[in-house]
C-alpha cells in the first residue's frame, strides 16, 4: 500500500462523501419514481453506492482517516459531497437533474486516478457506474421532452456545483497538484472539458439550453479545496442523523 500525495486523501474523501450522500438520496427517492422500474433502479443504485463507500472508506483508513468519521460520524459542514446533493427540493425532474451531474462528476474524478492499489477497485466500480450514468442520461433525455424548463433551470444550478466538485478550470497540466504528483492521469481542466462536452452533446437536439450555465465556475479564490465547493452550505442535520443511523440505534435500545 503506497502513501498518497497529501491532497489525494481529500480528493478521494470528496468522491466518497458524494457517493455516501448520493446513496442516501437514491434511497430517499426509491419509492417516488414515476414507474416501478425507476424505483427498483434507484434502490439498486443506492446499494451499489454504499458498497462503493465501504470500499473507498477502507482505502482512506489505510491513509490515516478514521473509518467511522469517513462513514458519517461528523458534523454536516465536514462533508465534502457535491453541493448539488445538499438538498433536493421539488419533484422527480429536479431530483434527476441534481443526482445525474453529481454521479458523473464523481465517476470522472475516480476514473482519473492512476494508483496501482486502486486500479481493480475502480474497474469494478466502473461496471456499476456505466449503468447508473446510462440510466441518468436516458431519463434526462425523456425529461427534456416532457419538462424542458425545469430541466434547464435545475441544470443551471447543479452543473456548476458538480464542476466545483471536479475543481477549478485553472488546474491544468502545470497547476493541478495531483496530476503533477502522478496521482491522476489527467488534470482537472481536462476532466471538466469532458464533463461539459457530455452534457452539451446530450442536450444539443432538445429544447433545453445550457447557454445559461456558468461553465467557468468555480473561481479559484472562492474554492475550498478540502470540501471541493464554494460557500459554506452543507447537508442538513437531519441528513447527518440518518447517515449515522442514530434513529435506528435509538429504536434498537428502546
Amino acid at each position: 500500500m503506497s502513501d498518497w500525495p497529501e491532497p489525494a486523501v481529500d480528493y478521494v474523501q470528496a468522491i466518497t462523501d458524494t457517493k455516501l450522500v448520493l446513496g442516501h438520496r437514491y434511497a430517499q427517492w426509491a419509492l417516488s419514481g414515476p414507474s416501478l422500474e425507476d424505483d427498483i433502479g434507484g434502490a439498486s443504485a443506492a446499494q451499489e453506492e454504499i458498497g462503493h463507500v465501504r470500499q473507498l472508506a477502507s482505502k482512506l483508513e489505510a491513509q490515516g482517516r478514521d473509518l467511522e468519521w469517513t462513514k458519517g460520524q461528523r458534523d454536516s459542514d465536514e462533508f465534502a459531497n457535491a453541493a448539488c446533493l445538499d438538498r433536493i427540493d421539488g419533484d422527480w425532474t429536479e431530483y434527476v437533474a441534481s443526482i445525474a451531474p453529481a454521479d458523473r462528476a464523481a465517476w470522472y474524478l475516480l476514473d482519473a486516478i492512476d494508483e496501482d492499489d486502486l486500479e481493480g477497485l475502480i474497474t469494478k466500480m466502473g461496471e456499476d457506474e456505466y449503468f447508473h450514468l446510462e440510466y441518468h442520461d436516458a431519463r434526462l433525455e425523456t425529461l427534456a421532452e416532457e419538462d424542458p424548463e425545469t430541466v434547464q433551470a435545475t441544470l443551471e444550478r447543479t452543473l456548476p456545483q458538480a464542476l466545483a466538485l471536479i475543481g477549478p478550470a485553472a488546474y491544468d497540466e502545470s497547476e493541478d497538484p495531483l496530476y503533477e504528483a502522478g496521482f491522476t492521469d489527467r488534470p482537472v481542466s481536462e476532466i471538466r472539458a469532458a464533463f461539459a462536452d457530455h452534457y452539451r452533446e446530450l442536450f444539443a437536439d432538445t429544447d433545453v439550453s445550457l447557454e445559461g450555465v456558468d461553465w467557468d465556475a468555480p473561481a479559484v479564490d472562492d474554492w475550498d479545496e478540502t470540501r471541493r465547493r464554494t460557500g459554506t452550505d452543507a447537508i442538513s442535520t437531519e441528513d447527518v442523523e440518518q447517515l449515522r443511523g442514530e434513529r435506528n440505534a435509538e429504536f434498537a435500545l428502546s
